[in-house]
Protein backbone atom coordinates (compact mmCIF):
# COMPACT_ATOMS: atom_id res chain seq x y z
CA UNK A 1 0.00 0.00 0.00
CA UNK A 2 1.41 3.39 -1.02
CA UNK A 3 1.73 5.44 2.20
CA UNK A 4 0.73 8.71 0.51
CA UNK A 5 -2.64 7.39 -0.64
CA UNK A 6 -3.04 5.25 2.50
CA UNK A 7 -2.89 8.37 4.65
CA UNK A 8 -5.30 10.48 2.56
CA UNK A 9 -9.10 10.29 2.75
CA UNK A 10 -9.20 10.73 -1.01
CA UNK A 11 -7.46 7.37 -1.41
CA UNK A 12 -10.56 5.47 -0.23
CA UNK A 13 -13.78 4.79 -2.12
CA UNK A 14 -16.17 3.71 0.66
CA UNK A 15 -16.58 4.94 4.24
CA UNK A 16 -18.43 3.52 7.22
CA UNK A 17 -19.01 5.55 10.40
CA UNK A 18 -18.27 3.71 13.67
CA UNK A 19 -18.82 5.03 17.19
CA UNK A 20 -16.27 4.12 19.82
CA UNK A 21 -17.26 2.76 23.23
CA UNK A 22 -15.90 3.34 26.73
CA UNK A 23 -14.99 -0.35 26.73
CA UNK A 24 -12.66 0.20 23.73
CA UNK A 25 -10.20 2.29 25.78
CA UNK A 26 -7.30 0.57 27.49
CA UNK A 27 -5.43 1.59 30.67
CA UNK A 28 -3.49 4.19 28.65
CA UNK A 29 -6.80 5.98 27.86
CA UNK A 30 -6.74 5.29 24.14
CA UNK A 31 -8.29 2.57 22.00
CA UNK A 32 -6.72 -0.83 22.47
CA UNK A 33 -4.84 -2.04 19.37
CA UNK A 34 -7.25 -4.93 18.78
CA UNK A 35 -10.14 -2.47 18.36
CA UNK A 36 -8.61 -1.25 15.09
CA UNK A 37 -8.86 -4.78 13.69
CA UNK A 38 -12.50 -4.78 14.76
CA UNK A 39 -12.96 -1.59 12.71
CA UNK A 40 -11.33 -3.32 9.73
CA UNK A 41 -13.66 -6.30 10.08
CA UNK A 42 -16.70 -4.04 10.52
CA UNK A 43 -16.18 -1.92 7.39
CA UNK A 44 -15.42 -5.02 5.29
CA UNK A 45 -18.41 -6.98 6.61
CA UNK A 46 -20.75 -4.01 6.21
CA UNK A 47 -19.66 -3.53 2.59
CA UNK A 48 -19.85 -7.22 1.68
CA UNK A 49 -23.36 -7.50 3.16
CA UNK A 50 -24.85 -4.24 1.84
CA UNK A 51 -23.14 -4.07 -1.55
CA UNK A 52 -22.13 -7.68 -2.24
CA UNK A 53 -25.21 -9.47 -0.90
CA UNK A 54 -23.23 -11.65 1.51
CA UNK A 55 -25.29 -13.41 4.17
CA UNK A 56 -22.72 -14.73 6.65
CA UNK A 57 -25.13 -17.32 8.02
CA UNK A 58 -26.31 -18.94 4.78
CA UNK A 59 -24.01 -17.91 1.91
CA UNK A 60 -22.37 -20.94 0.33
CA UNK A 61 -19.13 -19.02 -0.29
CA UNK A 62 -17.64 -16.78 2.42
CA UNK A 63 -14.37 -14.94 2.99
CA UNK A 64 -11.92 -16.15 5.65
CA UNK A 65 -9.19 -13.86 6.97
CA UNK A 66 -5.70 -15.15 6.22
CA UNK A 67 -3.61 -12.01 6.79
CA UNK A 68 -3.93 -8.68 8.61
CA UNK A 69 -1.65 -5.71 9.23
CA UNK A 70 -2.07 -2.33 10.92
CA UNK A 71 0.13 0.76 11.27
CA UNK A 72 -0.75 3.34 13.92
CA UNK A 73 -0.24 7.08 13.42
CA UNK A 74 -2.18 8.74 16.23
CA UNK A 75 -4.16 7.65 19.26
CA UNK A 76 -7.95 7.58 19.26
CA UNK A 77 -9.98 7.67 22.47
CA UNK A 78 -13.60 7.23 23.47
CA UNK A 79 -15.88 9.11 22.73
CA UNK A 80 -14.35 9.96 19.33
CA UNK A 81 -16.18 8.70 16.26
CA UNK A 82 -14.21 7.08 13.46
CA UNK A 83 -14.77 6.71 9.76
CA UNK A 84 -13.29 3.56 8.27
CA UNK A 85 -12.25 4.02 4.64
CA UNK A 86 -12.16 0.99 2.37
CA UNK A 87 -10.62 0.19 -0.98
CA UNK A 88 -9.39 -2.95 -2.78
CA UNK A 89 -5.68 -3.13 -3.55
CA UNK A 90 -5.68 -6.55 -5.25
CA UNK A 91 -8.47 -8.75 -6.54
CA UNK A 92 -7.75 -12.34 -7.49
CA UNK A 93 -9.93 -15.30 -8.47
CA UNK A 94 -10.60 -16.41 -4.89
CA UNK A 95 -8.85 -13.77 -2.79
CA UNK A 96 -8.96 -10.04 -2.14
CA UNK A 97 -6.66 -7.61 -0.35
CA UNK A 98 -8.66 -4.86 1.31
CA UNK A 99 -6.89 -1.66 2.32
CA UNK A 100 -8.39 0.27 5.20
CA UNK A 101 -7.81 3.76 6.59
CA UNK A 102 -9.13 4.75 10.02
CA UNK A 103 -9.94 8.47 10.34
CA UNK A 104 -11.35 10.40 13.28
CA UNK A 105 -14.59 12.01 12.11
CA UNK A 106 -13.94 15.51 10.80
CA UNK A 107 -10.15 15.11 10.64
CA UNK A 108 -8.14 14.82 7.44
CA UNK A 109 -5.22 12.84 8.85
CA UNK A 110 -5.25 9.07 9.01
CA UNK A 111 -5.04 7.68 12.56
CA UNK A 112 -4.21 4.14 11.37
CA UNK A 113 -4.12 2.17 8.15
CA UNK A 114 -3.59 -1.40 7.15
CA UNK A 115 -4.75 -4.33 5.10
CA UNK A 116 -6.84 -7.45 5.48
CA UNK A 117 -6.76 -10.44 3.09
CA UNK A 118 -9.75 -12.71 2.57
CA UNK A 119 -9.67 -16.04 0.76
CA UNK A 120 -13.15 -17.01 -0.36
CA UNK A 121 -14.06 -20.59 0.43
CA UNK A 122 -16.99 -22.90 -0.21
CA UNK A 123 -18.63 -24.20 2.94
CA UNK A 124 -18.59 -26.66 4.63
CA UNK A 125 -15.30 -27.89 3.13
CA UNK A 126 -13.62 -24.47 3.45
CA UNK A 127 -11.79 -25.01 0.17
CA UNK A 128 -10.90 -21.98 -2.01
CA UNK A 129 -13.67 -20.99 -4.40
CA UNK A 130 -14.15 -18.23 -6.98
CA UNK A 131 -15.49 -14.98 -5.55
CA UNK A 132 -19.27 -14.94 -6.20
CA UNK A 133 -20.29 -12.61 -9.08
CA UNK A 134 -22.24 -10.06 -6.99
CA UNK A 135 -19.43 -9.77 -4.45
CA UNK A 136 -16.82 -9.55 -7.23
CA UNK A 137 -18.78 -6.73 -8.85
CA UNK A 138 -18.95 -4.84 -5.54
CA UNK A 139 -15.21 -5.34 -4.95
CA UNK A 140 -14.34 -4.18 -8.48
CA UNK A 141 -15.98 -0.82 -7.65
CA UNK A 142 -13.39 -0.34 -4.87
CA UNK A 143 -10.35 -1.45 -6.88
CA UNK A 144 -7.51 1.08 -7.02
Amino acid sequence: MDNNTALARTGYKHFHRITTRWFDNDVYRHLNNIVYYSFFDTVIGEYLMTEGGLDPEVSEVVGLAVETHCEFHRAISFPEVVEAGLRVGKLGNSSVRYEIGIFVEGQAGCAAHGHFVHVFVKRPENRPAPIPPRIRSALERLLV
